[in-house]
């Protein structure tokens, strides 16, 4: 088995966490808290379903970076094209969310679509490499 590198590494971690703030998201008391899908904020039964479905989903998607899998390829694909659409889509649904500063917006950008996306170019790179 080939060694992942250490960006993918990085990339499998990030993953974890985020499937952990997902499984957390039934448990928030705050009202803005919820898993997101398709532009529209969860909550109750909606939420703890969701989230706790994207969350393994995660941890699988996680694993097959984390061993080489062959099927971290795809996932990555589709998992970029999720965060995009959800992401244009909550926009588009909430106008009046509070807007955080631009710096924020940017940084949350850049990672929560550039890791995604850097995961998919080094799968893709490295598709040789996938078992």
């Amino acid at each position: 088995m080939q060694k992942r590198g250490v960006l993918l590494t990085i990339f499998a971690l990030l993953f974890v966490l985020l499937a952990i703030s997902d499984f957390s998201k039934p448990f928030s008391h705050d009202p803005g808290i919820g898993f997101v899908c398709l532009g529209v904020r969860q909550t109750g039964s909606a939420n703890a379903i969701l989230g706790t479905l994207f969350g393994i989903g995660l941890l699988i998607f996680a694993y097959g970076i984390w061993t080489m899998r062959g099927y971290a390829l795809p996932v990555a694909y589709i998992f970029t094209a999720w965060v995009c659409v959800n992401t244009i889509l909550f926009r588009l649904k909430n106008p009046t969310a509070p807007q955080p500063s631009i710096v924020f917006t940017i940084f949350a950008t850049l990672i929560g679509i550039g890791v995604p996306v850097a995961t998919a170019i080094i799968l893709s790179r490295r598709q040789a490499e996938l078992t």
